[in-house]
């Protein structure tokens, strides 16, 4: 690649997990192709800025989540996409990375692709596809370029369903593994004390709202049936920890509730098992070795669409491994009686607990992607796909 041209790359996220991506992508980027070459542009949010790209709108404006949530912003949010779409044709970048929120992000590069076909679009983290609506991957050939994939079984799936060429690039909690995994005598198991009980109601509002009732009644239970006394600690993202603070008083067994990252990971390190809403958290769970249950509830309305989900698991964990070694237990099974059921063996020295562990004894080398970081990886395809585009 010639050192001496000047490169412009946009790149439009919906959230902040994207904006997160999006900043590693650009130092990434910098650190190959030479920041002095590079001019960067798009949506994101305070981690792209602080990178040098300068936001269209504050990403705030289109980062909502849930059915109900989008329908309501519907009409601030397709007048969001159409700037965006303008914005990018007007300014002929070398080429159009979309990260994530695929709602917000691929109806962007949709109306790129129709208006300037010359640029080439990468998308960064694949929409669940292997789920529900297994259509859409072989509609995204007609404008993605190139995907990257962050689960190792995604690549197989694009594949058998036709969708764009795909490479597994690795999940950000790759470079992460020495903040989440315990130290020698971090984790002092049950029998050197009260059992360490990790409880992770969900990020999003909706999510909490659901589940601290069937979540604190499940512990009421389990505190009645343990073999061991328990402590609770809840992880709470700082936009969601008044709420759960609030929700948490009519819990009989009082939890320990803390803010940010360190202590987040800190409570890891130490817990002996977990309750969690499904979500990325249940890979955060079995990369740090903690034994868990899943459960999930959503909106009556959200209810119908798990007809449309074809996955053997809603699970991240369990579709890494390929097989359900974590208990689910979603919508009416999401009871407190269920959930201290399935609780109770994970405080034990129990087959149901060595089975979890075991498993998650497999998830490096499901995950590996060898001497580089996911950024990294991430960054050189760019650069192949720049090349063999010509724009570079």
């Amino acid at each position: 690649m010639p050192e001496d041209k000047p490169l412009t790359i946009w790149i439009v996220s919906g959230e902040e997990s994207g904006d997160q991506l999006g900043a590693k992508l650009i130092r990434s980027l910098k650190a190959r192709l030479g920041g002095e070459r590079l001019r960067f542009g798009g949506v994101g949010g305070h981690a792209m800025e602080k990178e040098g790209l300068k936001s269209l709108f504050p990403l705030e404006e289109i980062a909502v989540m849930g059915f109900s949530a989008v329908i309501a912003r519907l009409p601030s949010i397709l007048k969001r996409i159409r700037v965006t779409a303008d914005a990018v044709v007007a300014a002929k970048p070398d080429m159009l990375v979309i990260i994530d929120s695929p709602d917000f992000t691929h109806r962007v590069a949709k109306a790129v692709r129709q208006r300037a076909p010359q640029i080439p679009i990468i998308d960064y983290v694949s929409p669940s596809v292997w789920a529900w609506r297994p259509g859409r991957a072989p509609k995204m050939r007609a404008y993605v370029d190139h995907l990257l994939a962050l689960l190792p079984f995604e690549p197989a799936a694009h594949k058998r369903l036709g969708g764009p060429l795909t490479t597994y690039v690795g999940h950000p909690l790759i470079e992460r593994l020495a903040e989440i995994r315990p130290a020698p005598g971090e984790r002092e198991g049950a029998d050197n004390g009260p059992i360490k009980l990790l409880v992770l109601p969900g990020s999003r509002r909706s999510e909490v709202s659901r589940l601290m009732e069937p979540f604190g009644k499940a512990l009421a239970l389990l505190q009645q049936r343990s073999p061991r006394p328990f402590e609770v600690t809840i992880p709470a993202v700082s936009h969601l920890a008044h709420e759960i603070r609030t929700r948490a008083e009519s819990w009989s067994m009082k939890p320990r509730i803390v803010e940010g990252e360190g202590a987040k990971w800190a409570a890891f390190r130490e817990a002996d098992a977990a309750l969690a809403a499904s979500g990325t958290v249940t890979l955060e769970l079995g990369l740090s070795g903690v034994p868990m249950v899943v459960a999930y509830r959503v909106s009556k309305i959200e209810e119908v669409l798990k007809y449309l989900i074809k996955a053997p698991s809603i699970v991240l964990t369990n579709l890494v491994l390929g097989e359900n070694v974590i208990p689910e237990l979603i919508q009416w099974d999401c009871t407190p009686e269920k959930l201290a059921e399935s609780l109770l063996p994970l405080l034990s020295d129990s087959p149901e607990r060595q089975r979890q562990i075991e498993a998650f004894s497999r998830l490096d080398e499901l995950m590996k992607i060898g001497h580089e970081v996911p950024s990294e990886r991430a960054a050189r395809i760019v650069e192949e796909v720049l090349v063999s585009s010509g724009k570079a």
